[in-house]
């Protein structure tokens, strides 16, 4: 089912002052770590959050035009404000560029927004108009403005454009592969690994301080006796987390196969010893040894000879005995990797490339070797990333609420683990925060749409990221506007796109819908969907999307349903109109890139540009809408400070 955790009340409008500078130029670095930011002093340009939006030309490339903006959402709050598209005079759209503008760079101005919340799900007010009520009449500008929006259909036309545009690649990435370290490509996007691959530190500012990120090694092994250490250099800040929360800092080591997630210790063939003083496999905790923190280094063994095969560890020096006994069986012929979990840990790793380990080995272990010593033909090479955006792929998911995208989205990543796909929504962001193995719902005493607001954040920075990280990415959003689509697509240019769309029977739909209301209550509000089903356009292949899959109905088969959503849509929410200018919304309630109730990252934002440098812009941290300029580093890292609530947002 296409579910996921909702909030439990209507979300409290975040407002502040805005800002805009300019972004300083600097190298992305992609899976290693710079671990600071410099902050920069110089005096800040204000900007007023209901300053008119300036006229754009929609012929001109993407480098050199502000991307209209939208909501996927419906507010029951007359407080809140909106802004339709469109509002610029026909007669003020410039000639198309010359052609010595025709290759332009994929990076985008921001744009200046503030955010709001609606039921949990984030909305921008930018530019905006204020409702004075239910019942007042439209000034003369707002029916110019509307009758200047876009109907779904020019925006399916529009969303079939494209410019020419110098596609930049990764990096070159010349790190040997013959090295045991700490993998960039199997480890999750919050985790800043350092350059030397052997140290790291999970992202700890905001939402990302109740999120776990974690890594394997580069290799794993089949036979032999080997082992590694793990040393908690450093508890990260924690003082902006909850004062209830629980062991906010805290790390697991241990092993896993490589077909396991990051989660380690909460499934199968995943085994994790804990700073808790407890270890933990398929969710199953109980106690072991003592707990441990910073400053201790703990040994993790593994008898790969033996059956049962038998996993150890140790706390500086000291044997704590054994920890699990697995059947060979049961692991099926999967190699073992060295994995490490963290919450506000920053650690370091000893894979034998130190001279000498942290503490000796206890004299039970005298006859195991680290790992980086193995002899390569007896060590497993995990699976290498792609290097190239050609061979990274981004599926973005269409559908309504409650069609099945999430649940095919976990479905086809499980059936092709050798791809790795990375699922993009504040689902994922929230079973990251899961406490001892349990759901953070279950564990959460705060109210539920503040934690929706700081996973939409959070999912802002790992999209940025996202775009600049060689992976594969399944972008599990509803995505039903064509704008949409566009602007989401873009930062991608160069991935192969491909778009799958989920339309079953308006009967199947229903029951879908129904099961997942009874089972989770209500997630999006019926006035959403509706607004959703008014300006519902199918993608096509062509400039945008290298292919489009229809999983249920086929395209023949889905227009007229969809036509029929269209016409429903309309006759309850009045003609097709552009939605409310915003990164939040109900469009894309499971979070997403630019239009999320659960998550939203609108490349590029205006005003309050993110400066690689410092982690929030000029005017503060959260809450607020401001946002990137550029792109943040791939190793942000804890580093990330915000300065107290303003303008500046995630």
């Amino acid at each position: 089912m296409d579910a996921g955790p909702t909030g439990e009340g209507p979300g409290e409008a975040e407002e502040g002052d805005q800002s805009a500078e300019e972004s300083q130029g600097s190298t992305t670095n992609l899976g290693t770590g710079d671990d600071s930011f410099q902050q920069d002093e110089t005096s800040k340009q204000e900007a007023s959050p209901t300053a008119p939006e300036e006229c754009t030309d929609d012929s001109q490339p993407p480098s050199v035009k502000e991307e209209p903006t939208e909501a996927e959402g419906h507010s029951n709050n007359n407080n809140n404000t909106e802004e339709e598209e469109g509002a610029c005079p026909a007669a003020a759209e410039a000639p198309p560029p010359q052609a010595d503008a025709e290759m332009v760079q994929v990076k985008e101005e921001p744009m200046e927004v503030a955010t709001a919340q609606v039921n949990g799900e984030q909305q921008d007010q930018a530019a905006v108009k204020t409702e004075q009520g239910a019942g007042d009449a439209p000034t003369q500008g707002e029916d110019r403005k509307r009758k200047r929006s876009r109907s779904p259909e020019q925006e399916r036309l529009r969303a079939q454009q494209s410019y020419p545009v110098k596609v930049e690649e990764f990096p070159e990435d010349t790190f040997d592969e013959t090295v045991v370290a700490l993998d960039t490509y199997n480890s999750d996007l919050n985790l800043s690994i350092g350059k030397e691959r052997f140290s790291a530190e999970p992202f700890s500012q905001l939402g990302f301080g109740l999120m776990w990120a974690g890594a394997r090694a580069t290799y794993g092994v089949l036979k032999g006796k080997v082992c590694y250490e793990t040393k908690i250099t450093k508890y990260q800040d924690v003082s902006h987390l909850p004062s209830d929360e629980p062991t906010p800092n805290v790390a697991r080591v241990g092993f896993s196969t490589e077909s396991t997630s990051m989660q380690l210790g909460e499934e199968p063939l995943s085994y994790g010893y804990g700073g808790t003083g407890k270890i933990s496999v398929d969710c199953k905790f109980k106690d072991y040894g003592e707990p441990f923190g910073e400053g201790d280094v703990i040994l993790g063994l593994v008898d790969m000879d033996s059956d049962p095969v038998r996993m150890s560890f140790a706390k500086n020096g000291k044997d704590l005995g054994v920890a699990f006994e697995v059947a060979k069986a049961t692991l099926g012929g999967q190699a073992l990797f060295p994995h490490v979990l963290s919450k506000n840990c920053s650690f370091e790793v000893n894979f034998g490339q130190k001279e000498a380990p942290w503490f000796p080995l206890p004299k039970a272990y005298q006859d195991y070797s680290f790992l980086g010593c193995v002899p390569l033909d007896e060590r497993l090479r995990g699976v290498l990333g792609p290097k190239k955006k050609a061979d990274c792929e981004m599926i973005m998911m269409c559908g309504l609420p409650g069609c099945g995208k999430t649940t095919w989205a976990n479905e086809y990543s499980q059936k092709q683990p050798e791809r790795k796909y990375n699922i993009l929504g504040t689902n994922n962001i929230i079973d990251k925060m899961k406490v001892m193995g349990l759901p953070r719902k279950r564990n959460y005493s705060g109210r539920w749409d503040v934690l929706i607001d700081k996973s939409t954040k959070c999912l802002n920075k790992l999209l940025e990221l996202a775009s600049k990280t060689p992976r594969n990415y399944i972008l599990d959003q509803t995505n039903v506007y064509p704008s949409a689509q566009r602007r989401k697509m873009r930062p991608f240019e160069g991935f192969r796109r491909r778009a799958v769309v989920i339309v079953p029977t308006d009967e199947e739909f229903l029951r879908r819908c129904a099961k997942r209301e009874k089972e989770e209550g209500k997630d999006v509000p019926d006035i959403a969907v509706l607004e959703m089903k008014a300006n519902f356009s199918l993608p096509e292949a062509g400039n945008l999307f290298d292919e489009v899959t229809f999983t249920e109905l086929s395209r023949e088969q889905s227009i007229p349903l969809v036509k029929q959503y269209n016409e429903e849509g309309r006759a309850a929410c009045g003609p097709p109109q552009s939605r409310f200018r915003s990164g939040g919304g109900f469009e894309n309630h499971r979070g997403g890139f630019g239009d999320g109730g659960r998550g939203g990252f609108r490349p590029p934002f205006r005003g309050g540009g993110f400066d690689r440098r410092r982690p929030f812009p000029r005017g503060g941290g959260p809450p607020g809408g401001g946002g990137f300029r550029g792109g943040p580093p791939r190793n942000f890292g804890p580093s990330f400070r915000g300065g107290g609530g303003g303008g500046g947002g995630m």
